[in-house]
C-alpha cells in the first residue's frame, strides 16, 4: 500500500482506488458479466447460478478469465498481501447486480451481525492487517443520487455499540436526506472500492431504470482463517494461481504466489 492508501484506509475503513482496471480489461470483463447474465439457468455450467431476483450470481468471478485474473490484479495484489500480512486466502466472488427493482441493503458490519470477536483490524511494522475484507471492482458508473453503496467511514474503530435509534435504525430510505455521518460511495466504471467487514455499510436503493450496478464482491482473509466457501465442482476451471490463493495454509507457511509482484493466471 501506499502511504496514502495507508493512512485513509486507517481513519475512513475503505479505500476508493480509481482507475483500476484498463480498458481492455474493462471490455473483457463486461463481456464475461453480459454472457453470464445471458445464459438461461438451464444452461449455466454446474456451479454457477442466479438468485430468484437476479441480484446475485454465484461464483462470479470463476464465470472467465478475465473475471478471474482480478482476485489478483497488480492494482489490488500489494493491498491483498498487506493486510494479511502475506498470507492472504480468497474466499468466494460473487457477481452482485443491483437494479431499480431490488431491495437496499441496511447498515450492518460483521462486529454486529456475528459479535465482537469476529473481525479484527489492526497495525503492526508499520502495515494495516485485517483479517476480512472485500473489494468491489466496477463495472458500471455510479453518479451521484443514484444510490448504490452506503458506509460510515470510521466505524471499524469504534468502541462503542451503534445505538438501535442511529441512523433511523440502519434503514436508509431514497427519499431522505442521507443521515450526518453516512456516506454515498459512488465509483466510476473501472474503479475499485475495499472495505474492512468491520465498516458499518449498506446499499440505498439504485434509481436508474435504464443502468445497473454491476460489481464482483471479492472476498478475503488470511490463509489459517479456514473459510474458502468455493465448490469443489469450480477447481477444473481455475488456473494453478487461484487455487493456490484459495488454499488453506499454516501461519508459518509463504505461498508462492505471495513472492510475486505480478500474478499472471496460466
Amino acid at each position: 500500500m501506499t502511504p496514502e492508501q495507508r493512512y485513509l484506509f486507517d481513519i475512513k475503513g475503505y479505500l476508493h482506488i480509481p482507475k483500476v482496471l484498463s480498458d481492455s480489461e474493462l471490455a473483457a470483463a463486461r463481456a464475461a458479466i453480459d454472457r453470464y447474465m445471458a445464459t438461461p439457468d438451464d444452461e449455466l455450467p454446474e456451479g454457477f447460478s442466479r438468485s430468484e431476483d437476479g441480484k446475485y450470481y454465484a461464483n462470479g468471478f470463476a464465470f472467465d478469465k478475465a473475471l478471474e485474473a482480478l482476485t489478483m490484479h497488480l492494482g489490488l495484489w500489494s493491498i491483498v498481501k498487506e493486510l494479511t500480512h502475506d498470507q492472504p486466502a480468497f474466499t468466494r466472488g460473487t457477481l452482485l447486480v443491483d437494479s431499480h427493482l431490488h431491495e437496499p441493503f441496511h447498515l450492518h458490519c460483521a462486529r454486529e451481525d456475528y459479535g465482537w470477536q469476529s473481525t479484527r483490524f489492526d497495525t503492526r511494522e508499520g502495515r494495516i492487517f485485517c483479517d476480512d475484507f472485500v473489494i468491489f471492482p466496477y463495472f458500471d458508473d455510479v453518479f451521484p443520487g443514484d444510490g448504490g453503496l452506503l458506509v460510515v467511514p470510521g466505524s471499524h474503530k469504534a468502541e462503542f455499540e451503534r445505538p438501535p435509534s442511529l441512523f433511523n435504525g440502519g434503514v436508509i430510505t431514497e427519499h431522505e436526506d442521507l443521515p450526518a455521518g453516512v456516506v454515498n460511495v459512488t465509483p466510476q466504471v473501472g474503479d475499485a472500492v475495499i472495505m474492512t467487514e468491520m465498516l458499518v455499510h449498506g446499499t440505498l436503493q439504485w434509481k436508474p431504470e435504464d443502468r445497473l450496478r454491476r460489481t464482483l464482491v471479492l472476498r478475503y482473509r488470511p490463509q489459517f482463517k479456514g473459510q474458502t466457501a468455493v465448490p469443489d465442482v469450480l477447481q477444473s476451471r481455475l488456473s494453478p494461481q487461484t487455487k493456490e490463493l484459495m488454499a488453506n495454509a499454516h501461519y508459518t507457511h509463504v505461498k508462492e504466489i505471495v513472492k510475486e509482484n505480478v500474478v499472471r493466471l496460466t
